[in-house]
């Protein structure tokens, strides 16, 4: 049932706290969060106490605190016992009404102005924030120094909002505590306390790990149905069963061996390379369209119902820019085509440094293959070296992805400066952007290697492919490549997901500790400011001095926050979700990773926000901004990862090639027999030791196998003819099919997408008809207010009037009587 306008909740919230996404108690939508009197300060500066009053660290601190006293109120805490000053700041009423005025009379941003009273805390923390930021002092050079380039100097040691108690302890006891894992979020109590952006955040990760559950359960079931069928598969027992001798995986001491030795690895790659792969990687991209356009519909009801659904970010930075210097000048929209073309080659040449490394990780394969299988004193890695390259390269790539991510941060963030973007949230688009395309190709590089060029480019016996004429390229398994993409992902998801949480969670909670047992004196409070904070507070009340101090101390003692901050959490969770949808033909079990490191990432977040970090300063916001762009292009590359995975790294075409020209059901008259029957033997080709070619690639000593038989021939994986290593037609067959069912595929899914995105509303009908009342509404009171002005000004004319015929009148009637 959907609400009544300016009532209840929306449908779409109703829905969302039907399924336990969010809970809201059955509260009202209020459009504003509820306001009282700030029992502390607005904001607070830290520097440390020098001895020397006429330094001239301290000149410039005393310059930039006397600038700010011309906007705001500031009280100085002296610490000595720790050596710190703390400035608190606490900013005066006309700058709200300033702001409140400037609001309601702009044009996109008075949908926000429905606030009346006292104006809430987190809106007050944004104001101040935007003044702190945004006041400079002239330096000696005559140059301007805001905040930031205050503290790179060590003016000023950090700034931070303060947390509220009473707030805080309410959200720790619905929201962030672990065992919340299963409840529903309170969006709104946390749109009230950390603002809309990070309220959007956890409304959108709470929303995707929902819908991760209908994926789980479908690449669960592929895999049991891989699992259920494998042991009876004719492709399984061709393997384990074959007499077949391979030739060698390396040079030198690698023998020749058998395809049975390999009957475990052919196993496991069947669980994932079947024909519910096909339909999972489908259905998979058309829920990444599903997912996104439902994603639309919540935030359309969430953000009308907070009333900033016509917000405008610009527009919001302009009414600060006055607010902070009524005589400020705008800043102009510029463009470089220098600065452009430089950031342009710039970021082409971090790419190539970043697929270079790509190169750097395949040769560390393939030179690690060969260590191990010449030098390891253990059998069991001797003849599986390439799977244990392949391992060992997942966690060197990890590894590089780990060192990777703070070199893409510094490179996007200079590249971000470069550009001079006019506004704040130009350059965040900027930055974000860069950064998620470093990240992606950083991720990525590696696993577009695997999936398609593995075993492609390695050759043949006589003409191999080799770097520097020494290290023969990987091959793949004669039961395909895709189970070399699978280690890889899942190497990667685990270790990514597994101590990103443990550092993410440890490292702050270990951090806040240890300061804490240095601020031990202040943690008692009086029984006074106690009961203030537990009950709603009246105006004009204050904390003790005492107890002010403590809070400082308390608030200090948590991990520093920055406007990256969230910006971190946003990357991680797109980055797996690239994870879940590109390649996820090659790794059905994706989502149900990615759902159970969600249940966790969600309180993991709740409780570093509100228990282990300092407060986040509250940004107002109506979408998650170019992060919708990014979800929306990986849905695109989802679609042609997927159909190229199946299609070429895949056995899948080959499979059905096979089944209906080569195999033994190609005739239409073969009875009783599977159609799969000899399919393994079809995907080999032979190379004879008489050929000078081969000899020259292998030594007489690796043509002997383990059991010291000699042999004449061994086997590779291609389509080869046996005499000339020539393509057999076979092979263009399959090449033109690969071609074709790509296309297809393509086209059907994108299809799927086009519809799916039609059929969801990106608004809901009850958001749309209650704008279009609301704005009714407005224009009515608009002209309610307007025709009240006026009709005084009218009875004052028509009574000026009157008085003036009346006394003309009796002048009249006075000359007649004479």
């Amino acid at each position: 049932m959907t609400r009544k306008i300016g009532h209840r909740w929306k449908g779409s919230i109703e829905l969302l706290e039907t399924i336990g996404v969010v809970n809201e108690n059955g509260f009202e939508s209020p459009s504003m969060p509820p306001v009282q009197t700030p029992l502390t300060f607005d904001y607070v500066l830290v520097a440390k106490i020098s001895d020397d009053e006429n330094s001239h660290l301290v000149r410039k601190q005393k310059a930039f605190i006397e600038t700010l006293k011309k906007k705001l109120n500031i009280h100085k805490f002296r610490d000595d016992d720790d050596n710190k000053v703390f400035y608190c700041i606490r900013a005066p009423e006309k700058i709200f009404e300033t702001y409140r005025y400037l609001l309601k009379v702009s044009d996109a941003c008075n949908w926000s102005c429905e606030q009346q009273g006292t104006i809430p805390q987190s809106t007050r923390i944004r104001i101040v924030d935007f003044i702190l930021h945004h006041t400079h002092i002239d330096s000696e050079e005559g140059v301007s120094e805001y905040l930031p380039d205050l503290m790179k100097k060590n003016v000023f040691e950090t700034h931070f909002c303060l947390h509220e108690k009473r707030e805080q302890k309410e959200l720790k006891q619905s929201w962030a505590r672990w065992s919340a894992c299963f409840r529903g979020q309170p969006i709104t109590n946390v749109r009230n306390y950390l603002g809309e952006n990070v309220a959007l955040y956890f409304l959108w990760l709470g929303w995707y790990t929902f819908l991760l559950i209908p994926a789980s359960v479908i690449g669960l079931v592929v895999f049991l149905y891989g699992l259920a069928f494998y042991s009876t598969s004719p492709l399984i027992k061709e393997v384990c069963q074959s007499n077949v001798i391979m030739c060698p995986l390396c040079d030198n001491t690698c023998r020749v061996w058998e395809l049975s030795d390999t009957c475990m690895y052919a196993k496991v790659s069947l669980l994932f390379d079947n024909e519910g792969t096909v339909a999972f990687a489908m259905f998979m991209a058309v829920w990444a369209t599903v997912f996104l356009e439902f994603w639309k519909c919540h935030r359309s009801s969430y953000v009308s119902a907070w009333k900033v659904f016509d917000w405008c970010e610009e527009e919001e930075e302009l009414i600060l820019e006055i607010v902070n210097n009524a005589h400020c000048e705008p800043k102009m929209h510029r463009h470089s085509y220098l600065r452009s073309t430089i950031v342009l080659v710039l970021v082409t040449l971090m790419l190539l440094v970043i697929i270079g490394l790509t190169h750097v990780l395949v040769v560390s394969r393939v030179i690690a293959t060969v260590l191990l299988a010449e030098n390891s004193t253990w059998q069991v890695i001797t003849e599986n070296s390439q799977t244990v390259a392949v391992m060992l390269g997942a966690v060197l790539h990890y590894i590089t992805i780990t060192v990777m991510t703070r070199v893409n941060f510094t490179v996007a963030r200079k590249l971000s400066e470069i550009e001079n973007k006019h506004s704040h949230a130009a350059v965040e688009r900027s930055f974000t952007v860069k950064m998620f395309i470093f990240q992606f190709f950083t991720m990525f590089s590696s696993l577009i290697y695997t999936a398609f060029f593995l075993g492609r480019i390695n050759g043949h016996p006589g003409g191999y492919v080799r770097i520097s004429g020494k290290w023969r390229l990987e091959e793949c398994h004669p039961s395909g490549c895709l189970t070399d993409l699978f280690i890889q992902m899942s190497i990667i998801m685990v270790l990514k997901q597994t101590f990103n949480n443990i550092f993410e969670y440890s490292g702050p909670w270990f951090s806040r500790w240890l300061k804490r047992k240095k601020a031990q004196k202040f943690r008692r409070r009086c029984v006074k400011c106690f009961k203030k904070e537990a009950m709603n507070t009246k105006e004009g009340s204050e904390l003790c001095e005492n107890c002010k101090l403590e809070d400082l101390h308390r608030n200090y003692s948590l991990i520093k926050t920055d406007r990256f901050s969230l910006f971190n959490e946003f990357l991680e969770m797109v980055i797996q979700f690239s994870f879940t949808t590109i390649f996820v033909a090659a790794f059905p079990l994706a989502p149900l990773l990615a759902l159970l490191n969600n249940i966790i990432e969600i309180r993991l977040d709740a409780i570093k926000m509100v228990s282990l970090e300092r407060r986040l300063v509250p940004m107002k916001a109506n979408d998650i901004g170019v992060w919708t762009d990014v979800l929306e292009a990986i849905g695109v590359l989802a679609v042609i990862a997927n159909g190229l995975v199946i299609g070429i790294s895949s056995d899948f075409i080959p499979r059905l090639v096979y089944q209906y020209f080569y195999g033994p059901c190609a005739s239409g008259s073969a009875t009783g027999i599977d159609c799969m029957v000899g399919y393994i033997n079809n995907t080999l080709s032979i190379a004879n030791v008489s050929d000078e070619r081969v000899r020259e690639d292998f030594t007489s000593s690796q043509m002997v196998t383990y059991s010291g038989i000699n042999v004449t021939h061994c086997s590779y994986r291609d389509y080869r003819s046996n005499e000339d290593f020539s393509l057999t037609n076979q092979y263009w067959v399959i090449l033109a099919a690969r071609l074709v069912f790509i296309i297809l595929f393509e086209h059907v899914v994108v299809i799927f997408k086009c519809v799916a995105s039609w059929f969801v509303p990106t608004s809901p009908l009850d958001v749309t008809n209650e704008r279009l009342y609301d704005k009714l509404r407005r224009l009515k009171e608009e002209l309610r207010v307007q025709r009240a002005q006026q009709d005084p000004l009218n009875e004052k004319l028509n009574g000026n009037g009157i008085e003036i015929r009346t006394s003309k009148q009796k002048k009249a009637n006075k000359l007649n009587s004479m």
